[in-house]
């Protein structure tokens, strides 16, 4: 496990395809969805019976919890969403924007969390098996030291420069799961 900063530039680092799929805002608005939904496996230090790097911090649990919290959001709740937040503010989303917004936050968010853990866990906290329970044993490669400022801070400062890149680059791409401004 490395320090909330070294999880908050591993999440900026895996969100970095934002600016590949979506434009200014949209892109912003993904990039913080998922820094926040990188602590999700960290649910696990406050539910009672549920041992830290258990569970929470598996690759089917993150993809599962994911796709079902994307599902309701592109199913249940797109109607509701479009009409009290996007179109106040001037924008649409197709069909599978949403899910693609919410799912690959999410799914993000949570994979670059077991991964920044699985570099640095085995030092204080048990070693994570990010893929149980198709794989029983733990993997283990840790290189780096938690609590290590040239890790974290210069993790963060890469993060942060790779997406100053990537916003003055203006490189997204046409596909049919957008959330756009209309016109």
């Amino acid at each position: 496990m490395v320090e909330p900063i070294g999880h908050l530039g591993m999440a900026l680092l895996w969100a970095a395809p934002a600016w590949l799929i979506w434009d200014g805002r949209v892109s912003l608005a993904f990039i913080g969805f998922t820094v926040v939904t990188a602590h999700l496996p960290d649910a696990d230090l406050y539910l009672p019976g549920i041992p830290h790097h258990g569970v929470t911090h598996t690759l089917v649990f993150v993809t599962v919890f994911a796709v079902l919290v994307g599902g309701v959001v592109e199913y249940a709740l797109k109607d509701r969403l479009e009409r009290q937040f996007l179109k106040e503010r001037g924008y649409t989303a197709s069909t599978g924007g949403l899910f693609l917004f919410v799912c690959g936050g999410l799914l993000l968010g949570g994979t670059s969390h077991i991964f920044a853990d699985l570099l640095s866990a085995p030092d204080i906290a048990a070693p994570l098996k990010p893929f149980w329970p198709v794989v029983d044993g733990p993997v283990v490669i840790d290189v780096v030291w938690y609590a290590s400022p040239w890790w974290n801070e210069g993790l963060l400062a890469v993060a942060l420069l790779v997406h100053a890149a990537l916003a003055y680059a203006d490189l997204a791409v046409e596909h049919p799961y957008v959330i756009r401004q209309e016109a």
